[in-house]
């Protein structure tokens, strides 16, 4: 019953995380750069504190714990954090041209993917008397397969859509369709994003170990990797202000309120997932199988709420029927990839 509740909490997580992107539309007079930083604020610097504090005992301090921390691992873990920036980055630009259900179901799937397999492989690089590569058991790098698989069927969803729409039904659904841009795009944030997990595995030790409740030991590090993550996306955001002009946006008093509102809303949506996550995480101790394959999990039931929002956004109208139902086993694979490992 508890992997069950496990499994539910980190889905209602990626359901957060699928539908930040929508208050972000209700966002006004602002450049992408203005809002995306803004948010940034409450997604990865805001709400994370506030997540860490919960693994805080009494009389003890986040600060503290940091600087009792090993610093390599503390360093490693922010370091990694920077990297998924980059995969940040380049995620919102992978929607620009795919489109929020191609687009995070081709990028998140990579992510899945090389996130779960390069953390223990790097740690194992590091710290061979760990044995981090034992948690890569069969079951593992089944659910990874089966998750890719997945992603791969809803990619050829997309392939198919790409081939069989005129440009104006393109456009029309995705304002800057671009198929070969936007997949070469995706892969690349898929693979930076994949660090976000790299830089979890650095920091898992980073909590107060038995003082601290098994449901948020990972808050901590998720601070240091967001952190890591605000640092790249400020600079890029501060440079497209003076490049493009914008900074005038942050004076625009007579927005700031709704704005501030949305970008928060947006930021709380985001950091549900990894919030979720490592609540989600607190409930699969049983599985060691479930407990390496939570991020995997994560990312797969992102795309497949990414998808319902793609339908609902009316980015699959116009394609026919047999790329609808490619569409849809896709997602049935990615759902299954959820469940199928605590079988084997």
């Amino acid at each position: 019953m508890e992997i069950i509740i496990g499994l539910l909490i980190i889905a209602i997580g990626a359901f957060c995380q699928s539908s930040c992107y929508v208050p972000i539309n209700k966002i006004k007079d602002w450049s992408w750069e203005s809002y995306w930083i803004v948010q940034g604020v409450f997604a990865w610097l805001v709400f994370p504190f506030l997540g860490a504090m919960l693994a805080v005992p009494e009389g003890q301090s986040l600060c503290g714990l940091f600087g009792a921390a090993n610093s390599f691992n503390l360093w490693m873990t922010v370091l990694f954090g920077v990297l998924w920036g980059v995969g940040g980055l380049t995620f919102g630009l992978s929607m620009r041209y795919l489109g929020v259900a191609l687009g995070q179901s081709i990028a998140l799937g990579t992510c899945a993917g090389l996130g779960t397999i390069m953390g223990p492989v790097l740690l194992n690089i590091f710290f061979p008397e760990l044995k981090a590569l034992e948690s890569l058991t069969f079951a593992v790098i089944m659910g990874v397969v089966i998750t890719l698989i997945g992603i791969a069927i809803i990619g050829v969803a997309g392939g198919m859509k790409a081939s069989s729409l005129s440009e104006e039904e393109k456009k029309a659904a995705v304002k800057d369709f671009n198929f070969p841009k936007g997949l070469a795009i995706a892969l690349l944030a898929g693979f930076m994003s994949g660090c976000f997990n790299v830089g979890l595995e650095f920091g898992k030790d980073i909590n107060f170990g038995e003082l601290t409740d098994p449901m948020y030991r990972t808050l901590p590090a998720t601070l240091l990797v967001t952190l890591g993550g605000f640092v790249t996306n400020a600079i890029y955001c501060f440079y497209q202000n003076q490049k493009n002009n914008t900074w005038g946006d942050y004076k625009k008093g007579n927005v700031w309120g709704n704005n501030l509102l949305f970008c928060a809303l947006a930021g709380g949506l985001w950091y549900s997932q990894f919030f979720g996550l490592s609540l989600g995480k607190g409930f699969l101790t049983e599985s060691e199988t479930l407990t390496t394959l939570a991020f995997c999990i994560l990312m797969a039931l992102n795309v497949t709420f990414s998808n319902v929002w793609g339908i609902i956004l009316k980015e699959w109208k116009g394609c026919s029927s047999k790329t609808i139902v490619v569409l849809v086993i896709g997602i049935l694979v990615l759902i299954a990839s959820s469940f199928i490992p605590q079988f084997i």
